[in-house]
């Protein structure tokens, strides 16, 4: 006579959802503290990645016209320098010419800051209050402010000897990850499939910061130029440079101008400015490029606002530009690949995140 087999009882989890998730962040901790240590090496290493990528495209008509692998990285490593040296010639040249201005206008600087302490006292601020505002509006403290930013701009350009060879290396191997899917066929095509969109992600990213900066800082640029504001064509070099950081830039690109106007205009032409900037900078960043951005990388304004804290204060200022790939990069890492995950996903903002049908759920739990 057959026994009766009793039913399968099934395994309890090793560990509770709770301690999962807590293990997680320590690990993340762990990860996160090494990157903050490593962060001049990891800066440049990332910001090469991103290079390659937004430049990887310059390799696609070569290979249609059937040249050689070695003339599409060279293409792409040409293009990619073309880049980082456009971009830090403009800084250079912003930085220079604010410094001359801030040179040229000190003693107006101080009668204005004497002007707006007065303003405030009468108004009934104490006196530490009046002497911070003065202090903030002191030509030394903005120049500070500007050997600070070109401390910054020489530490990036110190470290450009390592993103010139990051490029190389990886434009050169970017040819050889091209072939991934012919030699591995469908046994790696999600993973594939998944570096795809990411890269699709971030070239977007970048072609919709470039138009709309360039956009923003011709329309600023000729409104300063009418107010008569000295240096618009740096003040719209600052605007485009400054598009690439989400939701704050705008506000990083209007203090200097903003502050130069009231030197040289007073008050009318200080809320002038700042009127113009808030009325072009919220239609076009506010109202407009984030349903451009949001097609593209589909990161909620939530997260997109804090990746630019975070990552800043992880890598540095190169994670104020870098930030939205990065995060993008960790969400396609962490959470793309885990079919539980979904949830998490649609929270970021992917709108591609959605939930498994009831009947998928049953047939998979079915047993042959």
């Amino acid at each position: 006579m057959k026994r009766d087999t009793p039913p399968a009882v099934p395994a309890a989890p090793v560990l509770s959802p709770s301690l999962r998730v807590l293990l997680t962040l320590a690990a993340a901790a762990v990860v996160l503290a090494g990157v903050y240590f490593a962060r001049g090496v990891f800066g440049p290493l990332a910001l090469a990645i991103v290079l390659v990528v937004i430049c990887e495209p310059a390799r696609r008509p070569l290979q249609r016209l059937g040249w050689p692998r070695w003339a599409g990285t060279t293409a792409v490593i040409v293009v990619a320098y073309l880049v980082l040296l456009g971009m830090a010639a403009l800084l250079w040249v912003a930085g220079t010419q604010f410094a001359g201005l801030i040179a040229d206008y000190a003693d107006k600087l101080r009668s204005s800051a004497d002007d707006v302490v007065a303003w405030l006292q009468s108004l009934g601020l104490d006196q530490q209050a009046a002497d911070a505002t003065a202090a903030a509006v002191d030509p030394k403290t903005i120049l500070g402010l500007v050997s600070s930013l070109g401390g910054t701009v020489v530490g990036i350009a110190t470290a450009l000897f390592f993103v010139f060879a990051y490029v190389i290396f990886m434009a050169a191997d970017a040819a050889r990850y091209g072939e991934a899917e012919r030699v591995f066929g469908a046994e790696r095509r999600p993973v594939i499939q998944r570096a795809r969109q990411l890269n699709t992600g971030i070239r977007r990213y970048y072609v919709v910061n470039a138009s709309f900066g360039a956009i923003v800082a011709i329309i600023d640029g000729l409104a300063l130029w009418a107010l008569g504001v000295p240096a618009p064509v740096t003040w719209a070099i600052l605007a485009f440079v400054t598009n690439f950081i989400p939701n704050i830039g705008f506000v990083i690109g209007l203090i200097p101008p903003a502050v130069l106007a009231f030197v040289v205009g007073g008050w009318p032409l200080f809320l002038g400015v700042i009127a113009i900037y808030c009325v072009v900078n919220v239609v076009l960043q506010v109202l407009v490029q984030p349903k451009f951005v949001s097609d593209a990388v589909d990161l909620s304004l939530t997260l997109s606002f804090f990746s630019v804290i975070f990552w800043t204060f992880v890598i540095g200022p190169l994670g104020a530009i870098l930030s939205i790939p990065l995060t993008l990069f960790v969400r396609t890492l962490v959470l793309e690949g885990d079919p539980g995950a979904t949830w998490l996903r649609w929270l970021s903002g992917d709108r591609s995140a959605r939930p498994r049908p009831a009947s998928d759920h049953q047939t998979a739990g079915r047993r042959p």
